[in-house]
């Protein structure tokens, strides 16, 4: 008979498991699904830290791109979260938990061949290929997430993934310095050595874990339900701000400030350092505060931020704007334990594929029309990221302070609950 499911009560408390302990079913204690979690995160963060961290370096030097082009190759990168709504389709052939391991070989893959082909075609098919790794194990991820956590501690627990991921963010960032610092490595190791590491630890976590039942068996088929329409509406506002700070706030610090590589490793570096620490209490500060104000402090800041891009001369503030950018973006846990709070248990997985999807309606075209307007007015850029904060700061006011089915909006509820 197949063992029960480890209790998920314990999931937040695996920072320092007892050694020895055997969990419900006769799983050793350490061999939990929140732990599972993190290790995929850190494994995803190695090979797509690192790719990061090199990607304009190498598109500037090797490749010869400017803002129009590494726009383009952006906006390719984002076709597979535009498409991530058919990953509910794949879990007819297999388990959720099984297409997140088998994205993230793509994701190793995808990076690792990245400097074979040293081409602005091969450079696009590569991203292409790493991308639909990425954005498979992202929808897979975070739907594991949200059923196999549980509601009153998921806040704090995506908190500590976050820090996982950025553990692992501060070994790639800390690798490339290094690397940029005392060797001369090229792009092509640098790029295979990061794609390998997350292929191996795909191979230990296939290895080690059992498969987790979810609590509740999902739907395998699209779903989009009216009573989501503020979710869906954070969500495509959310993957369109993101762009602007993804690909143009990284590149304003090469082409604009002359960054080098193991220059930009060392800014990521201090900013996963920084979110170590700062993600879970993050995570408990989402819990504290509730979901509509940790949105509205996410939207406020992010809106400053963009408008301080628009006119920073100074390569310090910029690096200052950066990391607080990046910290206001850990808010979005918030978003996602909105959702948990209002969903139905079988809809998690559909409508995490659907939300991706519309989270990359707009990724697939910033990029490239941003792009194009960069190269006459990086101000306007950023300035438009500013007005996207502020429309999402508005939709925020009409987030509860307590989301529950029913009363997924401040206006007029759906129905009154029984007592």
């Amino acid at each position: 008979m197949k063992p029960e499911p480890p209790a998920l009560d314990a999931a937040i408390n695996l920072a320092v498991p007892p050694v020895g302990d055997l969990a419900e079913g006769g799983l050793a204690d350490w061999r939990r699904p929140a732990l599972l979690l993190m290790l995929m995160a850190f494994a995803m963060q190695l090979a797509f830290a690192s790719w990061s961290a090199l990607q304009y370096n190498f598109a500037a030097e090797m490749l010869g791109f400017d803002g129009a082009a590494i726009g383009l190759q952006q906006s390719i990168r984002e076709i597979p979260g535009f498409l991530s709504f058919a990953a509910v389709f794949l879990l007819f052939a297999m388990r959720e938990q099984t297409l997140a391991m088998v994205s993230l070989v793509l994701l190793g893959v995808g990076v690792a061949a990245t400097g074979y082909f040293p081409t602005a075609l091969g450079f696009y098919i590569t991203t292409f290929i790493g991308s639909v790794g990425f954005h498979y194990y992202e929808t897979m991820h975070q739907s594991l997430t949200l059923q196999w956590l549980p509601k009153n501690v998921a806040a704090r627990t995506m908190g500590k993934i976050v820090a996982v991921a950025s553990a692992a963010q501060l070994v790639a960032y800390a690798g490339i310095f290094l690397v940029g610092t005392f060797f001369d490595w090229t792009y092509t190791t640098m790029f295979l050595i990061a794609g390998s590491a997350t292929l191996a630890m795909v191979i230990y976590m296939k290895l080690a874990f059992p498969y987790f039942e979810a609590p509740t068996v999902q739907h395998k088929k699209l779903i989009v339900r009216k009573k989501y329409w503020l979710f869906y509406a954070l969500t495509f506002l959310a993957g369109a701000r993101r762009q602007i700070f993804l690909v143009f706030a990284s590149w304003m610090m090469v082409e604009r400030f002359g960054y080098a590589f193991k220059d930009i490793a060392a800014l990521f570096f201090v900013n996963a350092a920084f979110m170590m620490v700062a993600a879970p209490l993050i995570g408990r500060l989402i819990e504290k505060l509730g979901e509509r104000k940790a949105l509205l402090i996410e939207y406020a800041g992010l809106a400053t931020v963009f408008t301080a891009y628009a006119f920073v001369t100074n390569p310090a503030v910029a690096i200052g704007l950066y990391l607080v950018d990046h910290a206001l973006f850990a808010m979005a846990i918030a978003k996602k334990t909105y959702f948990q709070k209002i969903a139905d248990t079988g809809d998690i997985a559909a409508t995490t594929g659907v939300a991706f999807t519309i989270n990359h309606i707009a990724a697939v075209f910033i990029p490239v029309l941003f792009g194009l307007l960069w190269l006459f007015s990086p101000m306007a850029v950023f300035l438009a990221g500013t007005a996207m904060a502020v429309a999402s700061f508005g939709l925020a006011l009409l987030v509860p302070q307590h989301p529950r089915p029913g009363y997924e909006t401040t206006l007029k509820p759906r129905f009154v609950p029984a007592e």
